[in-house]
C-alpha cells in the first residue's frame, strides 16, 4: 500500500517514488499539492526546488506537497484514450470530486509524471512551462 508523506522546497524521502529523469538528468518523483481546489499529481523535481503540477495549460510550481512512498507493490502499466486500468492509483481529483490517476510520458528525452484525467481521456504532464497532454501514456497501479 502507497502512502503520502509532506515535504517542501525539493525534499523527498528515501522510500519515495522514483519516476524518471528530466530532460537534464535529474531525478524524478511522484508528488502531488493542492492549485485551484484540484488535488493534483505531478513532478517532484528536486534539483528544482520543488513539485511541478499541469493545469490550465501551464506547468506550475508548488514549495509544499505530498510524495508518494511506499512504492514497493506498484507497478506501470500502459494505457491510453483515457482507459484507467483496474488498480490504477489515485493520486488526487478535481474540485467537482472526479478521481485523477497517476500517469508518466516519455517526452524529449524525460519521463516525467502526471494526471490520467479520464473524462479529457488524456495524461497531462508539466513540461517547459505548459501543460502538455497526451492520448498514450502509462498509469501507475498496484500489483
Amino acid at each position: 500500500m502507497v502512502s503520502w508523506q509532506r515535504h517542501s522546497r525539493g525534499g523527498v524521502p528515501h522510500n519515495a517514488l522514483w519516476a524518471g529523469l528530466d530532460a537534464d538528468g535529474s531525478n524524478i518523483y511522484v508528488g502531488r499539492a493542492t492549485h485551484e481546489r484540484d488535488l493534483l499529481p505531478g513532478k517532484v523535481v528536486p534539483n528544482k526546488g520543488g513539485l511541478f503540477v499541469a493545469w490550465g495549460g501551464a506547468e506550475h510550481s508548488k514549495h509544499d506537497y505530498e510524495v508518494l512512498c511506499n512504492w514497493h507493490a506498484v507497478a506501470w502499466q500502459q494505457s491510453s484514450g483515457g482507459h484507467v486500468p483496474p488498480r490504477a492509483i489515485v493520486g488526487g481529483h478535481t474540485a467537482n470530486g472526479e478521481r485523477l490517476y497517476i500517469g508518466r510520458v516519455l517526452h524529449n528525452g524525460a519521463l516525467t509524471p502526471g494526471k490520467v484525467h479520464g473524462s479529457h481521456r488524456k495524461c497531462y504532464i508539466p513540461f517547459g512551462g505548459r501543460e502538455l497532454a497526451f492520448d498514450r501514456y502509462e498509469v501507475l497501479i498496484s500489483v
